[in-house]
């Protein structure tokens, strides 16, 4: 026999249970006095972990005499680091990478509060040791420091949970993989089980302190110095009322009592979007603004730094504000940035829809909100930087927003229309989706799919409540917040369908003379009722919320102007003096005098583009050499000289 010295634990004692390895293994447990694992965890460089399940008052009764090993035990178990299981992390091939990803902590923090947007958790946590079904806990496992909620993949989902319910017999609370079973019962619509387990947000061993995030926070800062605030103020004012990504209340809040809590990237961002509100706001209006492109390139360090070291759902809203900052002009970066969020927010779940899931409505709310603004930059981005989207239809469940989604009695008549008017938007978006899958679909029959298009889009205005429906039949009602840029959406999207139907009119073998002039002629309508909203546009509609992305649908109306001018014109005075080369001088026209007169920002690169060609075409004598060249500019293309800084680094910002 042994003496007690040299092994603290007898072979099948059951005073204290094998470890969980050597359960697996099926292997003898021993561990020696001081020791923090046996000899077979050391041995196979494992994790010696054992069940922490409360020992039942029938054995407690038989260990009386034993009570120096208990306190032995309770010493060695104090003393030994309480770390939560782990699983390794794949790459992309299936390859195990080495990497622990923590999945839970039986003593972590988990929060009762709803997240609002930030990184940080809210006051007040309350302790939970695992799921409760009858308590809406938050998904935001991010408000912890170091970890994320990450999305299990649907095949494993299965496995998963038949892992987690023999593990929650063990007194581990099911590995602390978070199940969301929806409230409802399964509908027809094959609703299903979501699992999210937690991953560490930074690089193994990386440790940040200060971040650098929250030192370009701290210079943006300095360079507002007391208009930090008023920053804040107009962004929930101009722009969050119309693409809501915040909720106002709770950010407002944690602003004033515990800002150093609040995402710096996030923050950053913010202050840089609302900048280029600065000259609409009286209050500023003798005060001299910073530099925006400074304050930007330092708001965009922030955000891919973020995105880098820590990202979290903070770091989705943080992008989606940077790439929807004005003015436009790191196009690639822009492009790179957003395709990094729709990642992001797949691997977070935003793709799902939450409203069935046992989570607090606010936080709903918040995950269906980013998920529709990811929609739109993607889609809108995509049919102007000429590249196909990154969401497809099939792969979220996400509802379109309600009206009733957003609705509160205390709510102002204009955040009420404003609410209409992004609803509006968001089902446009849906519409375009259509045309993009078009646009980007190989073998398609293109006269039933055009004709279709255009029911799908005649359908979404048959749908409209009056005040939208005005914004987009009449050009009315333009003082709701938003309006003017859905009105432009609307038209970008008409003149998209009459240039598809001209391209089909022209392939086909046989051409139809009057159906191709009876679309140069819709052609021209449209783009004359482009050139009437940009002459209408009064100092209000300028300081109102636009999509930057907005800004190429002039040079993209213009460009097509001067093709219809110089395929329909026969000589070099017919050109300068044809109805489309009017219409694209006019609305360069209408654009400069924004700019000069309001400092718009929208046409500065239609301006660029165009605004030369457009003089060298009005002269007779120079229309004949400057008309081949003329023929060759894309929609997108942009001078060098405009942009040549941005392109030379994608991450440079705006």
């Amino acid at each position: 026999m042994q003496s007690p010295g040299s092994q603290d634990r007898p072979y099948r004692s059951h005073l204290r249970p094998a470890c969980l390895p050597c359960r697996k293994r099926k292997s003898r447990c021993k561990i020696e006095a001081q020791s923090l694992s046996c000899l077979m965890c050391r041995a196979h460089g494992t994790e010696c972990e054992f069940p922490t399940k409360p020992q039942s008052s029938s054995i407690q009764g038989k260990i009386n005499k034993g009570q120096k090993v208990q306190a032995r035990e309770r010493t060695v178990s104090e003393n030994a680091p309480r770390r939560p299981p782990h699983l390794t992390l794949y790459d992309h091939e299936g390859i195990a990478d080495g990497r622990p990803a923590i999945i839970n902590d039986p003593n972590s923090v988990v929060l009762d509060t709803p997240w609002d947007g930030m990184n940080t958790p809210k006051a007040h946590p309350t302790i939970h040791h695992g799921p409760d079904e009858s308590q809406q806990t938050p998904l935001s496992i991010e408000d912890t420091e170091n970890e994320n909620p990450h999305i299990i993949s649907p095949a494993m989902t299965s496995d998963s949970q038949v892992l987690t319910d023999y593990l929650s017999t063990m007194g581990s609370d099911g590995c602390g993989i978070r199940l969301i079973r929806p409230q409802r019962p399964k509908q027809a619509n094959g609703t299903r089980q979501v699992l999210f387990t937690a991953v560490q947000k930074r690089p193994v061993g990386l440790t940040i302190s200060p971040s650098p995030s929250h030192t370009k926070c701290e210079i943006i800062e300095k360079l507002l110095g007391p208009w930090t605030e008023k920053m804040v103020d107009l962004f929930f004012e101009r722009a969050n009322i119309c693409f809501p990504l915040l909720d106002e209340a709770s950010f407002r809040s944690r602003y004033a009592t515990a800002k150093d809590r609040v995402s710096p990237a996030l923050l950053a961002c913010l202050y840089a979007n609302s900048l280029i509100y600065w000259r609409y706001e009286p209050q500023l209006t003798g005060q001299r603004p910073p530099d925006i492109r400074f304050i930007w390139n330092l708001a965009s360090e922030a955000a891919q730094s973020e995105l880098f070291l820590s990202p979290g759902m903070s770091t989705i809203t943080a992008v989606l504000l940077d790439v929807g900052g004005r003015p436009t002009t790191a196009l690639v970066g822009n492009g790179v940035r957003l395709g990094s969020a729709i990642s992001l927010a797949y691997s977070l779940g935003l793709n799902h829809d939450p409203l069935s899931w046992d989570i607090s409505s606010s936080e709903k709310m918040l995950r269906m909100h980013i998920w529709w603004s990811l929609l739109i930059h993607d889609r809108w981005s995509s049919l102007a930087y000429g590249t196909p989207p990154h969401i497809q239809r099939s792969f979220y469940d996400v509802p379109q927003p309600k009206m009733e989604y957003q609705l509160n009695k205390s709510d102002s008549p204009r955040r009420l229309g404003a609410m209409g008017i992004f609803v509006a938007l968001s089902r446009l978006t849906n519409i375009l989706d259509y045309y993009l899958q078009y646009l980007y679909q190989v073998d398609k029959d293109a006269d039933t799919l055009v004709t279709n298009l255009e029911l799908r889009l005649n359908r979404w205005v048959e749908s409209l409540e009056d005040g939208a429906r005005q914004v987009i039949t009449r050009g009315a009602s333009l003082h709701i917040p938003g309006a003017p840029n859905l009105r432009l959406a609307y038209l970008s999207i008409q003149l998209l369908t009459h240039r598809i139907r001209m391209e089909n009119t022209r392939s086909r073998t046989e051409v139809d003379e009057d159906d191709l002039a009876n679309q140069y002629i819709q052609i021209r309508r449209t783009a004359e009722n482009i050139l009437c909203l940009v002459q209408e546009l009064q100092e209000e509609h300028l300081g109102d919320f636009w999509l930057p992305i907005s800004a190429f649908t002039f040079p993209s109306t213009v460009t097509f102007l001067l093709r219809c001018a110089l395929e329909t014109g026969k000589s070099p005075k017919d050109l300068a003096e044809s109805s489309s080369f009017k219409l694209a001088r006019d609305l360069v026209t209408a654009l400069r005098r924004h700019r000069d007169n309001s400092g718009w920002d929208l046409g500065d690169i239609c301006l660029a583009q165009h605004a030369e060609v457009i003089e060298k075409l009005a002269s007779p004598v120079q229309a004949v050499e400057d008309s081949a060249s003329i023929t060759s500019f894309g929609d997108l293309m942009i001078p060098d000289d405009l942009f040549i800084d941005d392109f030379n680094d994608i991450f440079s910002g705006f």
